[in-house]
């Protein structure tokens, strides 16, 4: 299971609320510019939930500071989409293959040339996707008595404009242009590179088709088939969002860097085994340096780690109080003249409240082990 949250994002209310259903506990969480998120679970897995408006550009700097807030391990943007192939019915559940950003191009004496812009999908979860398909478990989340949609794998094309004609001149560019694309629709470019500026963060695009962007558009809208495509995207949406998190070769792999460190630390009698293929970077065996016993500093990290995991949701409102208020008695008593009983006192009941986040627990434990070897 993976400990970092996963985020879902959509374009319209519609979308958002199809997937809102699914999390258990949805509560608000506001970032500093104002943009409003839900964050609940899906299982045992920590969701994120955004709603980024229509067009590429909005669409970009929202899953922007979606990233930057909640450092996913992987993305996953949910909606409808119009169809542009006859074989690709109402209802169906496109998964991108690759995103095309159609609207790039430069404009000669002799026609509209383009310069493609495109996005694929990563590999694993391209294959986890498949995977899903081939089991048909996700389609235990359709509403009762709804039909299976097929899950159609394929490019998607992405562009600034609602396209509602078989015959328009945009009609003719983009079949002419990106001419596999099976579905169109607003958004999925602007997502997609963000989650390629942030080292290539694992995203996935699954739109349900509630049109066939040929000029029938307000039709189907009338019989209704926009919110029966929402809901076969956020069924299927929701499927994979739990294998994601459930993965254990994207829970250990997808997302890291090369900057990402593992620190072992043993007290007393205990001893610390490494096992590695490669290693990039510094080793460092041996005791800590003294330097690394700086209270202020270890306690200043504990502090920012729990203000992160609150804003990830891995701590809740009142658990969060309730360390701070004995993360302020750490502090108070380890200035001189310190009271080291006083100061291990209030590091148990914090480890106590913070157990179900391993992370902050050891970190806790490793400044006790620390204090009484001092």
């Amino acid at each position: 299971m993976n400990e970092r949250p996963l985020v879902l994002l959509t374009a319209l209310d519609l979308e958002y609320q199809a997937v809102r259903q699914y999390l258990t506990g949805p509560r608000p969480h506001r970032h500093r510019a104002g943009t409003r998120f839900e964050v609940g679970r899906l299982g045992r897995s920590r969701v994120a939930l955004g709603l980024v408006g229509k067009g590429n550009h909005p669409a970009a700097v929202l899953t922007e500071r979606a990233i930057a807030e909640f450092d996913p391990f992987a993305l996953l943007f949910v909606g409808v989409a119009g169809a542009l192939w006859p074989d690709v019915r109402l209802g169906d559940v496109v998964v991108a293959t690759h995103v095309y950003a159609y609207h790039g191009g430069t404009s000669e004496d002799d026609g509209l040339k383009a310069r493609p812009r495109v996005w694929e999908a990563p590999h694993a979860t391209d294959q986890l996707a498949r995977e899903l398909v081939r089991s048909r478990s996700w389609t235990s989340r359709l509403p009762e008595g709804a039909a299976v949609p097929e899950v159609v794998f394929g490019p998607i094309a992405a562009g600034e404009v609602v396209q509602d004609s078989a015959i328009s001149a945009q009609a003719r560019w983009v079949r002419q242009t990106y001419n596999d694309a099976v579905a169109i629709e607003m958004e999925a470019a602007g997502v997609a590179q963000a989650a390629h500026y942030n080292m290539s963060l694992p995203m996935v695009v699954i739109r349900g088709v509630s049109d066939r962007a040929d000029g029938t558009k307000s039709t189907t809208d009338g019989r209704g088939w926009q919110p029966r495509a929402v809901a076969n995207a956020a069924a299927f949406a929701v499927a994979l969002a739990e294998a994601l998190a459930q993965d254990p070769y994207l829970a250990k792999t997808e997302g890291t860097t090369m900057t990402d460190q593992v620190k072992n630390v043993a007290s007393g009698h205990a001893s610390v085994g490494v096992q590695a293929g490669q290693i990039h970077g510094n080793v460092t065996v041996g005791a800590p340096s003294r330097a690394a016993l700086d209270w202020a500093a270890q306690l200043a990290e504990l502090r920012e780690r729990l203000a992160k995991a609150r804003t990830a949701g891995e701590v809740d409102e009142g658990t969060f109080a309730a360390a701070a208020d004995e993360l302020a008695v750490v502090e108070t008593s380890m200035e001189p003249p310190a009271e080291q009983s006083r100061a291990l006192l209030a590091l148990k009941k914090l480890r106590g409240l913070l157990m179900d986040v391993t992370e902050l627990a050891a970190r806790v434990t490793a400044i006790i082990a620390a204090i009484r070897g001092a």
